[in-house]
């Protein structure tokens, strides 16, 4: 099982300094042969320090519903459920199923920075599907996701100091909100943890009325939503702290609405194709945020196993986190 050296990281600044990778760019530290991104630092020294964090043997699973959103967003469709009867019992059939529909996980094969190509610099035409595909999501699901992971309980400490989250407006939380947050709680990072951020997206998208759903979901991706700054500034603080995966409880992580035809309005263009950062969505944090304030212990077990499928743009997040 592949895993990346911690010792040859050089800092976020200092990324395609050397003249063999773009600027900001993570290819030339982990190897040109790379499909793992940060998911490689998920060493077996930090399994074992999320597996010694299970105390009271509590499971939370972060996935929302297959059925929610509902409408499905940025132009995706609702999963269609067919269950097909015979003598024996039964079989059930998933038509117009977008593994990225809800709670879920973006591959490397994801997004496409629109100067520099794919991560490590491949193009679509290596993106098939097929034998020799590139950057699919059976990369992660064939070694699985699993270590320390770290709650920052980003809804309740804005609340809490008098500055509360806006879910509907384009309300960016900066490195600041974040470091702010986790001091708040008594929690550090450190390299190969999985960073869960809560907004409490999913909360508010849960009490909204039918044709307020429909009204988000007829913008496509236009429309707005409370997350990360989309500022530089976050994807440093990301590389530089050496997260495995940070995932979220929004649609898109970053703030809403943004700007594709930018580099520096999306920054997707950032995490994924240029520093192979493990993204997730629409993680489904709300219980796990409850016991964690009710113990103040904000960190344990984080255990993934995404679908495994040749060529997988992005999976179900088929997640857990144990305490």
């Amino acid at each position: 099982m592949k895993h990346h050296a911690s010792n040859n990281r050089p800092p976020y600044d200092e990324l395609g300094k050397d003249g063999r990778a773009p600027s900001g760019s993570a290819w030339s530290v982990y190897g040109s042969d790379d499909q793992l991104g940060s998911i490689g630092l998920l060493t077996p020294e930090c399994v074992l320090t999320g597996v010694a964090l299970v105390k009271k043997g509590a499971v939370f699973s972060l996935n929302w519903s297959l059925d929610l959103p509902d409408p499905a967003l940025y132009a995706r469709r609702r999963l269609r459920h067919t269950i097909l009867f015979n003598d024996e019992g039964a079989d059930d059939v998933y038509d117009d199923f977008f593994p990225q529909c809800s709670s879920q996980w973006d591959s490397l094969a994801h997004i496409r920075h629109p100067v520099h190509g794919y991560y490590q610099g491949y193009q679509r035409a290596d993106i098939t599907g097929g034998i020799g595909s590139k950057l699919g999501i059976e990369h992660w699901a064939q070694r699985g996701i699993a270590g320390r992971f770290v709650l920052a309980d980003i809804e309740r400490y804005r609340r809490e100091i008098g500055r509360p989250l806006h879910p509907d407006q384009p309300d960016a939380v900066t490195v600041a909100d974040i470091e702010a947050c986790l001091t708040r709680q008594a929690s550090q990072l450190k390299q190969g943890d999985i960073l869960l951020l809560r907004f409490g997206w999913i909360s508010w998208y849960e009490n909204l009325e039918p044709a307020a759903r429909k009204t988000i979901a007829e913008k496509g991706d236009s429309f707005a939503a409370c997350g990360l700054s989309r500022s530089e500034d976050s994807a440093r603080w990301i590389w530089d702290t050496g997260l495995a995966a940070v995932a979220a409880d929004t649609p898109g992580l970053e703030v809403q609405p943004f700007d594709t035809s930018k580099v520096r309005e999306f920054l997707h263009y950032r995490l994924i194709p240029l520093l192979g950062t493990a993204i997730g969505e629409m993680f489904a944090l709300d219980a796990l945020a409850g016991d964690c304030e009710a113990d103040k212990r904000y960190e344990g077990l984080f255990v993934s196993a995404p679908l495994n499928k040749r060529g997988g743009i992005g999976s179900t997040a088929n997640a857990l986190a144990l305490k």
